[in-house]
């Protein structure tokens, strides 16, 4: 018999992005630093399958796992904070759960019996739940969505069953809510965490620890108001106040003595965690020795979060650099012919992924300025499409091309789709322009051969192939590389024959990448071609 999984479930009151997947990485990082196997879940309410389909502007960053599944971006949180990949087990949603039960019904497996939310759907839930947790000394679970919500009601169920089965020694809940702060009156007030908490005892569930957001510190006699309305002991109260970085929210409920009620709750001895190392990366994010501007050419800069990842991966950079990376967000949209003097005083410029048309010729005007005043440059998926597709217009001639993505039509497909290819899995896909775009991209992790003394392999520390994560429909157009690379352009990363990666002969650093090398970026492990990036731009500046 395996080892005896204990659960940690953590839910959230009063209102949505309170910091649901900051506090479950964060006790999740604890407890690993702790030296025990854990691993984490987000679940996610919604219907959709997954949020592949869904726009970065309402949903966020779709984020991507090693083996190929488009999930929420809390799950690169807990990649970052971890630094451990995870799979597509470690996110589900709703509409999974539902298609699941409705294709085990079609199939008889309920022996013809009425299929309902309890049990089935229950029941399907609390499966899934135990199959992540399997082989883990702990596992968290975040409960997406807010207490009281018509769509998180089966989680919450599933939950209460699960205590109920395993008894209290097994099962914790942790309820993370909002303490505001009114101005006018000058007081936190702590009624919306008494009806958060009730919401929660009404339907059979009391949590053992409350983690209090607030702005500011709560005082001793606040958070044991907190502890005697909601049912606590006086040190399970925990203070999530607003930090400088999200990376000092561990450090912080390591302040707070969070694992001390873990502990207790779970019957084990003193946990103690060794957090020397995060400790010192935390304090080059927030006290760093130098900085560094990068230009961030996008189109989803009215929410930030599209690029969650990227963002995250410059910051892992700056740490292990001990240097500040500011980020200059240039909308491409408004970088006509006329407005490229804000490139000026850059120390690099990053051109990030996308889809669609809208804010392409920004973006490649921006590479052309990186290319011709030799600042230093990184393109991500589009952003080598179109580095390829500006280096053929302004060094080849080849006045009209461009992708197949945005004309479908085009005599100069530089970029253009592959309609016969292979998956991750070894299974062959047929796309073409109308395919759904959630069931034909190249999607998960694939080796990349790097070229030998290219400035790629160099950022790799000499390695002969990388393993990075794709999400994408179009390929560069091989036709084309004789031409690319007797002009100076160089393809240093090729994988199953694909193009992977180019950089140029004739410039300081100039690398562009197919894959998205932001998704295995991490805190204390940042990824080599970002890093390298961050590097480079630090030496332009000096």
């Amino acid at each position: 018999m395996g080892k005896q999984t204990r659960y940690i479930f953590v839910t959230g009151g009063v209102l949505s992005s309170l910091g649901k997947g900051i506090t479950s990485s964060s006790i999740a990082t604890l407890l690993k630093h702790s030296g025990f196997e854990v691993s984490i879940l987000k679940i996610d309410p919604y219907i959709n399958l997954d949020p592949g389909t869904m726009s970065p502007l309402e949903h966020g960053e779709v984020f991507v796992t090693q083996d190929g599944a488009e999930t929420d971006l809390d799950i690169g949180h807990y990649e970052r904070f971890l630094n451990k990949s995870l799979e597509k087990k470690n996110n589900f949603t709703t509409g999974q759960v539902y298609l699941s039960v409705i294709e085990k019904e079609r199939r008889g497996e309920y022996l013809g019996k009425t299929i309902q939310i309890v049990p089935h759907i229950v029941d399907e839930i609390k499966q899934r739940i135990k199959s992540v947790g399997e082989g883990s000394d702990f596992l968290v679970i975040e409960l997406g969505g807010t207490v009281g919500d018509m769509e998180g009601m089966p989680y919450l169920e599933a939950m209460r069953e699960m205590k109920h089965e395993l008894g209290n020694d097994y099962v914790l809940s942790i309820h993370v809510t909002l303490v505001p702060y009114i101005k006018t009156a000058e007081e936190l007030k702590t009624k919306p965490t008494q009806h958060s908490v009730q919401e929660l005892r009404r339907i059979g569930i009391n949590p053992q620890i409350i983690v209090a957001r607030s702005e500011k510190p709560l005082s001793k006699d606040l958070k044991r108001k907190i502890a005697l309305s909601c049912d606590v002991a006086d040190n399970s109260v925990i203070v999530a106040q607003d930090a400088q970085s999200i990376y000092q929210v561990p450090l912080n409920f390591l302040q707070e003595d969070i694992l001390t009620p873990i502990a207790r709750h779970f019957s084990l001895p003193e946990f103690k965690p060794d957090m020397q190392e995060w400790n010192l990366l935390v304090k080059k994010i927030i006290s760093p020795k130098t900085s560094v501007t990068i230009g961030f050419v996008g189109k989803y800069l009215s929410l930030k979060e599209s690029y969650k990842s990227l963002t995250e991966a410059l910051i892992h950079a700056g740490a292990n650099l001990d240097a500040k990376v500011n980020i200059k967000w240039i909308d491409s949209e408004m970088l006509d012919q006329n407005s490229l003097s804000i490139l000026k005083d850059l120390d690099g410029i990053l051109i990030p992924g996308g889809f669609g048309e809208r804010g392409i010729e920004g973006k490649i005007r921006a590479i052309q300025y990186a290319r011709e005043n030799h600042i230093p440059f990184l393109g991500i998926c589009l952003g080598m499409q179109l580095s390829i597709i500006e280096f053929a217009r302004n060094v080849l001639g080849i006045a009209d091309a461009t992708s197949s993505e945005f004309d479908p039509q085009t005599n100069s497909p530089l970029i253009y789709m592959i309609e016969d290819f292979i998956d991750q899995s070894g299974c062959q896909q047929i796309r073409t322009h109308t395919s759904p775009l959630g069931g034909t991209m190249r999607l998960g992790e694939y080796p990349c051969i790097l070229k030998a003394n290219s400035k790629l392999q160099k950022a790799y520390h000499g390695a002969n192939s990388a393993k990075e994560r794709h999400r994408h429909r179009y390929e560069a157009n091989p036709k084309y590389r004789e031409m690319l690379e007797s002009a100076g352009m160089i393809i240093s990363g090729e994988s199953e024959g694909l193009i992977e990666a180019v950089e140029l002969r004739d410039h300081p650093w100039f690398v562009a990448v197919q894959f998205h090398p932001e998704f295995t970026s991490r805190l204390q492990n940042p990824n080599p071609i970002i890093l390298e990036f961050v590097h480079q731009s630090l030496k332009q500046r000096c």
